[in-house]
Formats: C-alpha cells, sequence, structure tokens
C-alpha cells in the first residue's frame, strides 16, 4: 500500500544518460499531491530560472490546473522551446496562454485611487456621449436622405415599431394609469378636506397628471418596456451575426433598424401620454366621487377652466421627447453588446436604467424651462 501511494506522489527524474540537462516529471501532479509537498514546489520554481534545462512531462500520470501553474509561473509565463508533453497536456496550457496573470496592483493612497476611479469613470461617459452623437447625426443624414427619397421610408418597420412599443402597452399603461389616479386623489382628499379645500382637488389632479405624472408615468413604463426589448432585438442580432449580413449586404444599420424605432416611439408616446392621463383622470374622478363627492359633472366643467391647454401642449412635446431619447439610448446600448449571453443582459439593464434616467433629466429640464407657462 505504501508503495502505491509513493508511486502516486510528483517526482523529479534526472535521468543518467542526459548529463544533468534533462528533467522528467513523474507521479500524479495535482493540487492534494503538491500541498504535501512543499519542497518540490521550491525545487520547481529553482529548476525554472534555469534556461538551459529540458523538460519533459510527458511521463506525468495526472496533471490537474493547479501543477499546470505552478509550472507556467516557473517557467516565466510561457512554455519551454524544446518542452516534451502530450497533446492533452498542451490544451491545459494553452487557456494560461490565452489568459495572461494580472500584475499585483500598486498601493496607493485613497485619495489617489478614488481620482483614478472618476476619470476611469469620466472616459466611460465621454465615449458614451460620443457614441451617443455619432448615433444622432447618422439619424440626421438618414432623415435627409429620406427627405430627398421618399420611396425608401421604412413604413413596415415604423408601422410594426408603433404596434409593438404603442398599441401592445395601451393595457399596462390604462392601468398603473387609472391606479395611480385613484391613489393620488385619494391621499389628497384626506388633506383637502382637514382645509375645507375639497373643490380644488380637480386643479390638483388635472395639473399634476396632465403635465407631470402622466408623461412621466408613460415613459418609464414605456422604456422599460420597450426600451429592453430594442435593445435585446439588436443584441440578439448581433449574437446570430445578422448584424454583419446586413452590413455585407450593405444596408444601413441606423436607416433600417433605429430610424424606424425613434420615430414610431416619438409618435407612439404623446398618444400613449393622452391615454394614460385620460385613465389617470377617470380613476382620479371615481375616487373623488366616493371620497368628497364631487359628481362627474362638476369635473368636466371646472376642469378645463382649472387647467389650461398650453400644459397639454406641454406633456405632448415632453412625448416626443422622451420617445425619441427612449429609442436611441436602447438602440446605443443595443449594438454594445458583444456575441455572447452575459453582455446581452448587461447592456439590456444598463438600457433601461439609463433610458429612465434620461427621462428623470428631460422632465426636469422640462419643468425649468416651461415653469411660467401653463399657470394662470
Amino acid at each position: 500500500m505504501s508503495d502505491l501511494q509513493n508511486a502516486s506522489k510528483p517526482k523529479l527524474i534526472f535521468p543518467t544518460d542526459a548529463n544533468g540537462r534533462l528533467i522528467q516529471l513523474g507521479g500524479q501532479w495535482t493540487l492534494r499531491t503538491l500541498a504535501a509537498s512543499p519542497d518540490l514546489r521550491e525545487s520547481i520554481k529553482k529548476l525554472g530560472d534555469e534556461k538551459d534545462k529540458q523538460w519533459d512531462i510527458s511521463t506525468i500520470e495526472r496533471l490537474d490546473s493547479t501543477a499546470v501553474f505552478l509550472l507556467w509561473q516557473a517557467w516565466g509565463e510561457k512554455l519551454p522551446d524544446d518542452l516534451i508533453l502530450r497533446p492533452e497536456q498542451r490544451q491545459l496550457f494553452d487557456y494560461w496562454h490565452s489568459r495572461p496573470i494580472p500584475k499585483p496592483n500598486s498601493m496607493v493612497s485613497g485619495f489617489v485611487e478614488l481620482i483614478r476611479q472618476w476619470q476611469s469613470l469620466m472616459q466611460v461617459f465621454y465615449h458614451h456621449i460620443l457614441a451617443w452623437f455619432t448615433l444622432f447625426g447618422r439619424l440626421l443624414l438618414d432623415v435627409i436622405y429620406l427627405l430627398r427619397n421618399p420611396r425608401f421610408i421604412p413604413y413596415k418597420e415604423i408601422s410594426q415599431t408603433i404596434y409593438k412599443a404603442g398599441v401592445s402597452a395601451m393595457g399596462i399603461t390604462a392601468l398603473v394609469g387609472f391606479l395611480i389616479g385613484v391613489s393620488i386623489s385619494y391621499l389628497s382628499s384626506l388633506q383637502l378636506q382637514q382645509l375645507g379645500a375639497e373643490i380644488y382637488i380637480i386643479d390638483l389632479l388635472g395639473l399634476s397628471i396632465i403635465r407631470e405624472i402622466g408623461p412621466l408615468l408613460a415613459a418609464i413604463l414605456i422604456a422599460g418596456r420597450s426600451g429592453s426589448a430594442m435593445a435585446a432585438e439588436i443584441g440578439i442580432m448581433r449574437v446570430t451575426q445578422e448584424l454583419d449580413a446586413l452590413s455585407a449586404m450593405g444596408i444601413s444599420h441606423s436607416l433600417r433598424l433605429v430610424l424606424p424605432k425613434v420615430i414610431a416611439l416619438s409618435l407612439a408616446v404623446p398618444l400613449l401620454i393622452v391615454w394614460t392621463d385620460t385613465l389617470a383622470l377617470i380613476g382620479g374622478m371615481i375616487s373623488a366621487q366616493l371620497t368628497l363627492d364631487i359628481g362627474y359633472q362638476q369635473f368636466y366643467e371646472i376642469l378645463p377652466k382649472a387647467v389650461s391647454v398650453s400644459n397639454l401642449y406641454i406633456g405632448l412635446a415632453k412625448g416626443t421627447v422622451f420617445g425619441m431619447m427612449i429609442a436611441m439610448t436602447a438602440c446605443h446600448f443595443g449594438f454594445l453588446i458583444k456575441p455572447n449571453t452575459e453582455s446581452l443582459g448587461q447592456e439590456t439593464t444598463r438600457a433601461v436604467v439609463t433610458s429612465i434616467t434620461v427621462v428623470i433629466i428631460v422632465d426636469t429640464v422640462f419643468s425649468i424651462l416651461f415653469r411660467n407657462v401653463g399657470f394662470s
């Protein structure tokens, strides 16, 4: 039994007929056997520095990745020129050859590391902004081209995207809009009853829903629902090499993939905002009638007087910009997807998060620019 155990231990063999130049490795070179032979690991490191040695590992009974890593480091992260090994052993070394061992980072102060992180973050942000403006410039050129050649306008792609992103989203936007209207009306009624100003719930509902909540709610739902689908669609085309096929056929990616989505969302999102506003106001009306006993006829008469039509125009303008930004952001991250499933999930998530962030930023800009518009 002891002889069997000794035979399985890793060994260094120096044949006498090779004048000490040849080094043969025998036994089993695995994590378990090497852990019990610390002296052998030190010998390998010392022998690896001697460049005149010839290594023969073909006589190893069993070789795992731990032993391969030990030998790879001892040889200076490269295979000796006259190395003798079996084909299946070469495959283990090819893994380390394709994945170089990262060098340890030097210890730096926290402030320096913070500066480096900010620099890296700003570089990534700069590259995204540059790519986004490049995509925007391509879209402008495509629009000019289509204005000169109207027969090439992708009507089918635009109508298909309007149906997928607009018509198919009417159900979820209606449900969420109705529930939001009920919630706002109910919570507002509790406060207005304490002040004896129940009638002002119409002003509050109309102004908040038509100007802010309706457009923002519809855009966020579209960003999460349709933005992710657009990014994933382009990513799947990257994985299946359909984008390469379009390039080989001379078909513009921006003209056939990006522009139809931008136009479709620029048209669909304002319509969905009107739909969401309507359902939210209906929910608010029902809640106001149940909690404050405000009739529907009274709601219809006071709402146009309390909320000017300019607020509706601002909401529709927001919708157009929201749709364009969501489509461009989703397509931008879609083209960044690499042909693997991990990148597909990462970039799709980034597309949704960035789209929602951009929607909120644009909404804030609109609120600042038109702060004096729509208020009597």
